[in-house]
């Protein structure tokens, strides 16, 4: 028997996930949220019966002026998620968007479009985010860009959730909070439970119903180092086939979040590209569905330079370039998950020193501290500079997350000779929301450690302008037609759900510039 609308509505908040929006065009959004139709259709439990959901966007809080409504259905096939990609919207408009099911309204979410192809917005302001661990802190990262009123949209570079089980993967004094499931998860029910419970964190609740977000995935939404035929923590013979539970992360990710794609099932694509007017236009990268196996430090150092290796894939990376080169755009923008530009000890210079470099077999260009950056993947960034600067593409910026620190760097063709050589573009890289941080890692009192290890890396790899290795929080980054700036938040305590937040610092990089500090920008 079917439950009635009123003995439902009492029984539990029907959306208790809360609204998102995301992927804006200039005419049209993705809306998201999840039905509970019944107290035990709980995420990732396979049951509850199918309910009709009403959902409606309009031009002002109140629902009088409707842009568009429609009805469709929540089931258990999609865990009772539900995505509406509208269309037929006005550009560079907010918009207020709210779901009806069993006789209860959602919370009302807001929303905005990005600008016409043809038009020339004098800046846009996007938040910059990435690697939030439950288990490690509050979000309170997503409190304070919810405080804001300047966003355009939100870019989540990866690691929206974390797979590890619970009490496997804390913060400096271990966890603040546990995960759910108890266990690593590995199953489509698992990644469906996992989804949910992050989705009920208030702060991320309310920066969901405030902004559009723009998204890709790293690692963590499958499992910690993934490449396109496993992981370095998956083990078939104890967690299944690597395949199997690629599938159920993807299925489960692309349920609970409001990301655009194409295709399906296995031949699902995530990497897509966003136009903001002629001032920019932001390509998002798929870096781990692709990519082949991260060489292995000693004996398999050279394997980074192998041109037969690849970080994209070759038709992601023929979309990239191609898409750069032939975008009206001012700014060129990149959301990318791993860091590209070289962090090697010390930065070789090929021509120079390949006699020394094929003797020791290691990489050409120096030594990767961390092979599964793009430094791992020489070949492909070679291919993606040299298109570049064959192509004369300037003004390209990448946006980055992964690696739970911050930094600022000019890319340059070669990074034994720099400032010398040429460059093609920047690279801001923001630190996690709370994922362990360098000096956390090592129990360090904060800046103890990472101070002198910041400056030996900047004193190696002179192309590197920033670098903050300890704290937690968020970019702001504008874009105008001068200039594209990020600014560094940093919180005060990720263990603590009130954390204040201060300023950390501001690089820009000006059109046909370089990497330079700037004054803070003004809310």
């Amino acid at each position: 028997m079917g439950v009635t609308a009123p003995a439902r509505a009492a029984a539990a908040p029907v959306f208790r996930h809360g609204v998102a929006s995301g992927d804006p065009l200039p005419d049209g959004v993705i809306l998201w949220t999840r039905v509970t139709v019944s107290d035990d259709a709980t995420p990732g439990s396979g049951v509850g019966e199918a309910a009709a959901v009403r959902w409606e966007i309009a031009t002002d809080a109140r629902f009088t002026s409707l842009a568009a409504s429609g009805t469709t259905t929540a089931t258990a096939d999609s865990d009772h998620t539900i995505k509406i990609d509208v269309s037929g919207l006005a550009p560079e408009s907010n918009y207020f968007y709210r779901f009806t099911a069993f006789g209860t309204s959602s919370p009302v979410g807001r929303t905005r479009t990005a600008p016409a192809a043809s038009a020339t917005p004098d800046r846009l302001r996007f938040g910059v985010v990435s690697c939030a661990n439950w288990e490690a802190g509050y979000f309170g990262a997503y409190r304070h860009l919810a405080a804001r009123t300047d966003l355009d949209a939100v870019v989540h570079l990866g690691d929206y959730i974390y797979e590890y089980g619970r009490g496997e993967y804390g913060g400096r004094n271990g966890s603040v909070r546990p995960h759910d499931p108890a266990n690593e998860i590995v199953t489509l029910t698992d990644y469906r439970i996992r989804h949910a419970q992050y989705k009920t964190d208030p702060d991320l609740m309310a920066l969901h119903a405030l902004v559009p977000f723009i998204c890709t995935w790293d690692d963590h939404e499958s499992a910690d180092n993934s490449w396109s035929g496993g992981s370095s923590h998956h083990d078939p013979a104890v967690q299944g086939d690597w395949q199997a539970r690629r599938v159920a992360s993807a299925r489960a990710y692309l349920e609970w979040m409001p990301v655009r794609t194409s295709g399906s099932g296995a031949a699902v694509q995530i990497y897509r590209r966003l136009r903001f007017g002629t001032l920019a236009e932001l390509s998002m990268l798929d870096l781990r569905s692709y990519r082949d196996q991260e060489a292995t430090p000693g004996a398999g150092w050279r394997e980074v330079d192998n041109p037969a290796r690849t970080l994209t894939g070759r038709a992601q990376m023929d979309w990239l370039t191609a898409g750069l080169a032939s975008a009206p755009v001012r700014w060129k923008l990149v959301g990318n998950s791993v860091m590209i530009a070289p962090l090697l000890f010390p930065p070789l210079e090929p021509a120079t020193s390949a006699a020394i470099t094929t003797m020791m077999g290691v990489p050409q260009g120096g030594i990767a501290a961390n092979s599964d950056q793009w430094d791992g993947y020489t070949a492909d960034r070679q291919r993606l500079f040299s298109a570049i600067t064959d192509q004369q593409v300037g003004d390209v910026v990448f946006l980055t997350g992964d690696i739970h620190s911050s930094w600022a760097a000019d890319l340059p063709v070669d990074a034994a000779n720099y400032p010398a050589g040429p460059t093609v573009g920047a690279e801001f890289v923001v630190p996690s929301i709370t994922s362990s941080s360098l000096g956390e890692i090592m129990r360090a009192p904060a800046r103890t450690v990472a101070v002198p290890v910041e400056a030996s890396i900047k004193g190696a790899n002179h192309h590197l302008r920033y670098v903050e290795l300890d704290s937690h929080g968020y970019g702001v980054l504008e874009v105008n037609r001068d200039q594209t700036q990020m600014d560094w938040f940093y919180l005060t305590d990720v263990a603590d759900p009130n954390s204040g937040v201060r300023h950390g610092a501001s690089y820009a990089v000006r059109a046909g510039g370089r990497v330079e500090p700037r004054p803070a920008l003004l809310p």
